[in-house]
């Protein structure tokens, strides 16, 4: 086997009909059909439509609410803060360390859940603490910090 002898299964390329170009490309209409806007040139058909039956978008009912000004935060537990201290040997962790690292992204807003125990001492700082985090990470003997 070579590069230049490489070709397609046979059957599995087809070229597409020029159509509109002549004699031998499907006749007068070029596949359009016989008058209507849709063998106009210029033609262009709305985004949904589905030739009249009623669209998806209005066939499925609108349900729920979206609530603008609720702020939606990242979840960090203790067991993921003290892998992190261990990993670094830091005795402080901000949001900016947590982001260098990869644990939450660029414009992520930071909040520290109880989940694992915290061993070191280390001062946390985020944008918002559970009560069960910050009474372990002041019971391990470090500070919670909110930040803005």
């Amino acid at each position: 086997m070579k590069l230049h002898t490489l070709k397609p299964a046979t059957g599995s390329t087809k070229t597409n009909k020029r159509l509109g170009r002549g004699q031998g490309s499907g006749g007068s209409t070029a596949g359009r059909g016989h008058k209507g806007a849709q063998s106009r040139s210029g033609y262009h058909k709305k985004i949904g439509f589905e030739g009249g039956q009623m669209p998806l978008q209005r066939r499925v009912p609108k349900f729920g609410f979206k609530n603008n000004n609720k702020i939606y935060f990242k979840p960090i537990n203790l067991d993921a803060l003290e892998e992190l201290a261990t990993k670094i040997k830091a005795s402080t962790i901000s949001v900016q360390l947590m982001r260098d690292n990869g644990i939450v992204g660029k414009s992520d807003q930071v909040k520290i859940l109880g989940r694992g125990e915290l061993k070191s001492k280390i001062s946390v700082e985020a944008h918002a603490f559970s009560a069960t985090a910050t009474k372990a990470i002041e019971t391990a003997g470090g500070s919670a910090t909110i930040v803005k």
